[in-house]
């Protein structure tokens, strides 16, 4: 299991490396660099003036040195001025001469400077990413179990009402956008002159005028079921239907096993085959789409956050792109690259762990 773990690390390092150059060298390009260059000067600058202002700064160096630069595994550019000061990817002009810096990287810790929030990159990513992975965690404590009983239920007997009951609720949520779905929660559960909300305050069932807020703006601060369960529930019920379908049909495959048969035979009981042999059995495909959806959750939840107005970090891969926040965004797709990777080999580990008939190789 060591030689395993260390042999897909090795794969996951290199894998990082190939996707983070190839982000970095679409986001070097150079009409990406002279956007840059003109929203921070002037949108009026000459094709000289953007040259200079990128030369100064570094851009026009060959990709592999700002790559290199960038990781922190080369010296960072410096630049010298006309009256003799200079300034350079590791420092500023008021920096003191002990004090400078050659090498300031990823691996240094230092992400950069975004042009958008005019703060530090590391930070930023940070906080957005601390929130974004408490949205997570509620999904998923709500999204998980919810899909695994509806799996469960539907494919202890196949072909039952129950099972084609519960099959179309799963292809239904599934097949509802969250844009959808999370415009009807709002419509229906926040507003105050249409939906359940009136018809509720009227019989005084409930004290204020809605059931849930319709944004998530004050769950950044502070999360109640109040404010934030509509978007957890958005995003549960859309990624619900693909565990509870694999899960289903896992749970088919297995129940049709001749071990079950035997079981059955021998005169135990329905429940006790199902607790006791189907399900360990039937969870081992599911688990792996349930990793899965952790980096869906990471960068797929834009329209959730933007519908809800929760600014976490996929409001902030929309923010990075749509400004051309060069740092920011690459400090972003860093972040999403680790992730993936980092659930595929909790996902191979936990196939491996779960199946013993998988062989490590």
């Amino acid at each position: 299991m060591g030689i395993f773990i260390l042999r897909r690390l090795g794969v996951m390092v290199v894998t990082a490396l190939c996707l983070t150059f190839i982000v970095f060298w679409l986001t070097n390009l150079y009409p990406n660099l002279e956007k840059l260059a003109k929203t921070q000067g002037n949108f009026r600058m000459s094709d000289e003036a953007v040259a200079s202002y990128l030369g100064d700064r570094g851009y026009l160096d060959p990709l592999p040195v700002k790559f290199g630069q960038w990781l922190g595994v080369m010296p960072g550019w410096v630049t010298q001025e006309d009256d003799g000061t200079s300034f350079g990817r590791c420092f500023t002009k008021d920096t003191p001469e002990g004090d400078r810096r050659r090498f300031c990287g990823m691996l240094q810790g230092d992400w950069g400077f975004s042009t958008v929030f005019q703060e530090d990159v590391g930070p930023t990513v940070l906080t957005r990413l601390a929130l974004t992975g408490k949205l997570m965690g509620c999904v998923i404590l709500l999204m998980v179990p919810m899909a695994l009983i509806v799996g469960v239920l539907a494919g202890m007997r196949e072909g039952s009402r129950t099972d084609r009951t519960l099959s179309t609720f799963s292809i239904l949520t599934t097949a509802t956008p969250e844009y959808v779905s999370g415009v009807v929660f709002i419509a229906l559960l926040a507003s105050s002159r249409f939906g359940l909300s009136p018809l509720l305050a009227d019989w005084g069932w409930i004290d204020s005028k809605t059931l849930f807020l319709g944004s998530a703006a004050s769950a950044m601060k502070d999360a109640t079921f109040w404010n934030f369960f509509l978007p957890v529930l958005t995003i549960s019920l859309y990624g619900m239907g693909y565990i509870a379908r694999m899960t289903r049909a896992s749970m088919t495959e297995v129940m049709t096993a001749q071990y079950i048969r035997t079981a059955r035979l021998k005169g135990v009981s329905f429940g006790n085959i199902v607790l006791k042999h189907a399900l360990r059995n039937a969870l081992i495909a599911p688990f792996t789409v349930i990793m899965l959806q952790i980096p869906w959750l990471l960068n797929g939840v834009v329209i959730v956050e933007t519908l809800f107005n929760y600014k976490g970090f996929g409001w902030l891969l929309v923010r990075a792109a749509s400004n051309n926040d060069i740092e920011l965004l690459l400090a972003v797709s860093v972040v999403s690259v680790i992730v993936v990777l980092t659930t595929q080999l909790i996902s191979d580990i936990g196939y491996v762990v779960l199946n013993p008939r998988i062989r490590i190789t």
